[in-house]
């Protein structure tokens, strides 16, 4: 059984994230998205974990299904249509001194239950930890300090680096973090079997690495908003009746390809730091382009941004494109939403939303994303956006990389493109 799993996103109760990040909608899209599985993100936060424990009941081990909720905020009801199974899941922002920097880093942590939680929880806060200021809390504790606390707890809590490359806040950060994972995490780094590739790259930018050959690579949403549920994720196969944390995290570990599928990411150049750049100049460059401006902004003098393209070529020992033996395969998508509205030539308004939710009401979305023949997907839509999700699957787009902080733009059409297309499908009468 395949089973499509992101395990890391947030709750209503981290900053800058959605209200309508509750158990019973955070159900309904993951349906609607077509997610098996979904961490539940923020379990360290008394309240959400109070929420949690209250929506929430184990049905397979260390695994947890909604029981029959209220109506959600949205004013939807989620009750027992919301299949997905949940996964205690959290991420922590650690900020310390190490060597001759500040670090920052944040690292996702996993539980095997809510006993396991807890226990987790009371570690950190004996260590001074403030779990109650935000849904990803920041704590002064070392990367392999973390680990230590995460096994006396449970030896079944894994710790695996969060967007691992991003600048400010990832392992391998250009701004505040290390060089490699023994850097990082010292005597612990043995309990670190995995890392998230983050928005900004992807498995064929860490494959230059090859110290990352025995490390796998995991992709989540890290969603603020339950639309952006699902944006990247893991793709399992997985018999229903062995389905458990244990094995998800079994599966995670051996990279065997007939068992963890493929993941499926971003185009990495639409992430906000994929290129070198100063978001204040409109200026981005590749790496080649930053060496030889000595890292500094042609327009105003000051410092770029080292991006994560630029980050994995200086840590990197192989040139881009190889393939290590024991890769797994990955799968560039764009969020259906998006689809529509570069179909229409739009923003995410009104007809985007309606055409999106006529679609994954027939269809679960990444079905339509991955699998959907071509006629099908223009039997709940029309033959333009038919074109548009192949012409994705395939790679045909158009992209404008992002930098500093600046989201990149892929575009499926250029206007003229567009125009051509319409007038052929009005001409055949598919409209």
């Amino acid at each position: 059984m395949r089973i499509i799993a992101d395990l890391q996103i947030h709750s209503k109760y981290s900053r800058a994230c959605s209200q309508d990040l509750v158990p019973g909608n955070i159900g309904l899209w993951a349906d609607k998205k077509g997610i098996g599985i979904v961490g539940t993100g923020d379990f360290t936060h008394p309240k959400w974990l109070e929420e949690l424990k209250a929506a929430l009941v184990e049905t397979k081990p260390g695994l947890y299904q909604l029981k029959d909720p209220p109506a959600s905020q949205a004013g939807e009801r989620a009750g027992r249509s919301a299949r997905v199974y949940f996964m205690l899941t959290c991420e922590v922002s650690s900020i310390y001194k190490q060597g001759d920097k500040v670090r920052r880093i944040h690292n996702m942590i996993w539980a095997p239950d809510f006993d396991a939680a807890g226990r987790l929880i009371a570690g950190l806060e004996k260590r001074g930890c403030n779990l109650k200021s935000d849904g990803r809390p920041i704590i002064g504790v070392h990367c392999d300090e973390l680990v230590k606390i995460c096994l006396e707890a449970d030896p079944r809590i894994v710790v695996i680096p969060a967007h691992a490359w991003t600048p400010h806040f990832g392992l391998f950060g250009s701004l505040s973090g290390f060089d490699s994972i023994e850097e990082a995490f010292g005597d612990q780094a043995k309990h670190i079997f995995a890392i998230e590739t983050g928005l900004s790259s992807d498995p064929k930018m860490n494959w230059q690495i090859s110290k990352l050959d025995n490390i796998s690579l995991v992709s989540n949403s890290d969603a603020h908003s339950l639309r952006k549920l699902g944006r990247e994720a893991n793709v399992f196969e997985i018999d229903e009746d062995k389905l458990s944390y244990d094995e998800i995290i079994r599966i995670i570990k051996n990279k065997d390809p007939k068992e963890f599928l493929y993941t499926i990411e971003f185009f990495p150049e639409e992430g906000k730091y994929h290129l070198d750049g100063h978001a204040d100049c409109k200026f981005s460059c590749l790496p080649a382009k930053t060496k030889k401006l000595q890292g500094i902004c042609p327009i105003c003098g000051k410092k770029l941004l080292v991006g994560v393209l630029n980050r994995v070529e200086g840590l990197g020992d192989r040139e881009y494109g190889y393939t290590p033996k024991r890769a797994l395969p990955f799968k560039n998508v764009i969020p259906l939403e998006e689809i529509i509205a570069g179909t229409f030539g739009t923003g995410v308004g009104k007809k985007v939303l309606q055409t999106y939710e006529q679609m994954v009401k027939a269809k679960p979305e990444f079905e339509i994303l991955l699998d959907l023949p071509k006629e099908e997907i223009a039997g709940i839509s029309d033959p333009v956006i038919a074109e548009s999700v192949i012409r994705v699957r395939d790679g045909r787009v158009h992209i404008e990389a992002g930098y500093d902080g600046i989201f990149g733009r892929i575009s499926i059409y250029t206007d003229q493109e567009r125009k051509k297309l319409y007038k052929k499908a009005e001409q055949q009468g598919l409209f």
